[in-house]
């Protein structure tokens, strides 16, 4: 398996809308099993393909303690939110080092094909229903911080470009 290099905002490759995916072959399932890989080490709960610069409709998932219940979601769609709504703090591994509070669904209803073509339709609560939305963001073009006042997205992006200063010059 290949660690892949997740893309860092401010970068503008993160805006791209993911087109869906059309062929389910060993390509694809390897592709997967890197970013499960890339997820894992990285200690996230979620990666979608537009954060490793793979501009096609799939996300991997493990909300799980154990680290042991990967979901593959290929062409993900949220058919049906919740009116109940959840304040929670989310963080990304393509922000670096940022943790905000963001308005979601409670519950939502998905609709996926795993790696393999098989097509689910099935209803998720709480942290999965969030990772799903958050997720589903990336291969719409949108991240987190989005959601946020301008304010504190200028805050978030004026503390990233300092470091990324700092970073390049101990580089």
């Amino acid at each position: 398996m290949i660690l892949l290099p997740i893309l860092k905002y401010p970068n503008e490759r993160l805006n791209i809308v993911a087109d869906r995916v059309i062929n389910f072959n060993e390509q694809l399932t390897k592709l997967v099993e890197d970013m499960a890989h890339t997820m894992y080490h990285s200690n996230g709960i979620g990666l979608a393909a537009t954060q490793v610069d793979i501009h096609k409709r799939i996300v991997v998932i493990d909300v799980s303690k154990e680290r042991n219940n990967l979901m593959v979601l290929i062409n993900p769609e949220i058919v049906t939110f919740s009116d109940t709504k959840e304040l929670s703090e989310e963080g990304c591994l393509s922000v670096f080092d940022t943790y905000e509070k963001v308005l979601r669904s409670y519950s939502i209803t998905c609709t996926a094909y795993d790696q393999y073509g098989v097509a689910k339709t099935f209803d998720a609560h709480g942290l999965l229903s969030r990772c799903i939305q958050h997720e589903i963001d990336h291969l719409n073009g949108r991240l987190f911080i989005d959601y946020l006042s301008s304010l504190k997205r200028e805050r978030i992006s004026n503390r990233i470009k300092k470091l990324n200063k700092l970073k390049n010059k101990t580089s």
